[in-house]
């Protein structure tokens, strides 16, 4: 008995491999449907074979510190050293050594949507995960490149589980744990990409909470970055506590 096109969909999204006796059988179905179901197949597989390619290749920096003997291995980045206004946060993640997570990648080029479905799936698949937060006034006290620092140091501080070995996104920390730095890193490791991922969620968090106390700001629409709008809202509105006051243009406000 011929199965009708909806069962037909149902039983290929249990087929895993392009060998599978009943998806040449699909193939030979002359049916527009099935057809056009099979093509689905074939380009979805695809897209999870380039995401398995993708995770793996990010992975070597991982393998390569495993090999050597290490198996807590932290990936730390940062978020929030250019703007106007807000914390810089950083985040620590060590994932489990068999976690897949096909898809992550540099917090940057995911949407908001995929980092929160990130966010949630790196907090099952980690060890342990540690965020450092430094305010916009002692960000004004030592400098970012400073406050950076502290907040990295501060996040693998607060890791339940103390790392063997940090990857980092292009910094070196003076901290007694072997490290390696790597330019672009959030988009070179996975660990690294997930604590970039950590680090945007938890900041964007507190800005959006910082939007409901200054909504004249719009710090929701731009996170703290010196858009037009938060410039215009700048010179009508004035600078509040959240303000980097070291930082141009808001330096000139107040000075």
């Amino acid at each position: 008995m011929q199965l009708t096109t909806k069962e037909v969909k149902q039983k290929l999204t249990e087929i895993t491999s392009d060998k599978d006796p009943f998806l040449e059988e699909c193939k030979m179905d002359s049916r527009k449907g099935v057809q056009q179901l099979v093509g689905k197949w074939y380009k979805k597989n695809e897209q999870e074979k380039l995401l398995q390619q993708q995770y793996y290749h990010m992975s070597i920096y991982e393998k390569s510190a495993h090999d050597k003997g290490f198996h807590l291995i932290a990936g730390v980045d940062e978020v929030g050293r250019g703007p106007l206004a807000g914390p810089v946060v950083a985040a620590a993640v060590i994932l489990n050594e068999d976690c897949y997570l096909p898809g992550l990648t540099d917090s940057k080029k995911l949407s908001a949507a995929m980092r929160e479905r990130f966010y949630e799936q790196i907090r099952e698949n980690a060890q342990a995960i540690g965020i450092g937060i430094i305010s916009p006034k002692m960000i004004d006290e030592i400098n970012i490149f400073e406050a950076t620092k502290l907040a990295m140091k501060n996040a693998i501080k607060e890791l339940t589980i103390q790392p063997n070995y940090l990857l980092l996104d292009a910094m070196k920390l003076d901290v007694p744990i072997s490290q390696e730095s790597i330019i672009k890193g959030d988009a070179k490791s996975v660990s690294i990409a997930a604590s970039s991922v950590i680090a945007k969620v938890t900041r964007d968090r507190i800005m959006l909470e910082l939007a409901k106390e200054f909504p004249e700001y719009g710090f929701e629409k731009h996170m703290g970055y010196g858009t037009k709008l938060h410039l215009e809202a700048l010179k009508t509105h004035g600078v509040t506590v959240h303000h980097r006051k070291s930082f141009a243009p808001v330096k000139a406000l107040v000075y």
